[in-house]
């Protein structure tokens, strides 16, 4: 004789029963499923770094990190990690216009090491908010070259304007790329700035301290902290970070020394001494030429 009306042989109590412990199973192999849709990043923020002198071939590596962080629809912040002195004039100029590029697209923030100078500045300036730490190097905005060198005796030109400029044509290309890096900061800068331009154009280098005061940098953090800020600009409350390695440098006319500061720019690096072909620099330290180093070296 069935227990059960129906003579399954199972009372209300034992299926209701059967069917609770069906739904806590079924809650046991959803809920590790749930769990990780529910704490998923919402994001990620990209940090790239910008090491040692800036030249053409090390931006080239720069670029190519922003344009795939711009083009990669999960990066929503760039950070910048950058460790710099400066560098060439042109190369400064076209990691400025990349960095600009990436900031009208997303949040964008630098975060300074030990130096973030001359050149190196100027790139970072689109940066909606630069970090230093206390004792960074920042500021040096300014540029440098070489006067012009006498040409070979007995020289054949094709042209009176071939490979040749007067000192006061060489100061005034200078002048020209210096109004371009201070109206720059100025454009960038100039809410928060307690300096005058003709102060910012002095190219004072000023410490990381100071540099929040003046309003040359921002604030006091490393690069934690400025991860931080780009993934609240974003909109980001849980984030992964990917970081990507400084390029290996290679082949540079430009190549910084080990004492600190002093930068050397091969005399001819096509080995003829008569072709003028002046190296703008956007760069914070000592410059000398290759064959002057040799020398004191050798002395």
């Amino acid at each position: 004789m069935s227990n059960s009306p129906d003579g399954s042989g199972l009372t209300r109590v034992q299926s209701y029963a059967l069917v609770v412990a069906a739904a806590v199973l079924l809650s046991a192999v959803l809920a590790p499923v749930a769990y990780d849709r529910a704490t998923a990043p919402d994001g990620t923020v990209a940090v790239i770094a910008i090491e040692g002198t800036i030249s053409s071939s090390s931006v080239t590596a720069v670029q190519e990190d922003l344009r795939e962080a711009r083009e990669n629809e999960s990066i929503d912040a760039v950070v910048l990690d950058v460790d710099s002195p400066g560098g060439g004039a042109a190369a400064s100029e076209q990691l400025y216009l990349s960095v600009q590029r990436t900031a009208a697209e997303m949040p964008v923030v630098a975060s300074v090491k030990s130096s973030g100078a001359s050149g190196a500045y100027y790139a970072m300036l689109p940066a909606s908010d630069i970090y230093v730490t206390p004792a960074s190097i920042v500021g040096s905005v300014g540029v440098r070259g070489a006067a012009p060198g006498p040409s070979l005796p007995g020289e054949i030109k094709s042209g009176p304007d071939k490979a040749s400029a007067t000192a006061d044509q060489r100061r005034a290309q200078i002048e020209t790329l210096q109004r371009a890096f201070v109206g720059s900061v100025m454009r960038h800068r100039g809410d928060d700035l307690e300096l005058s331009r003709t102060e910012v154009a002095h190219g004072k280098v000023y410490t990381g301290a100071k540099a929040v005061d003046n309003g040359m940098a921002d604030e006091i953090g490393s690069t934690p902290e400025a991860i931080e800020q780009a993934a609240s600009a974003a909109g980001l409350e849980d984030y992964d970070v990917v970081r990507k390695d400084p390029p290996r440098l290679g082949g540079l006319l430009l190549l910084q020394t080990e004492d600190g500061g002093t930068v050397v720019v091969e005399e001819s690096p096509v080995g003829y001494e008569a072709v003028d072909a002046p190296t703008y620099l956007m760069v914070y330290g000592d410059v000398q030429t290759e064959t002057e180093v040799i020398g004191n070296v050798s002395a």
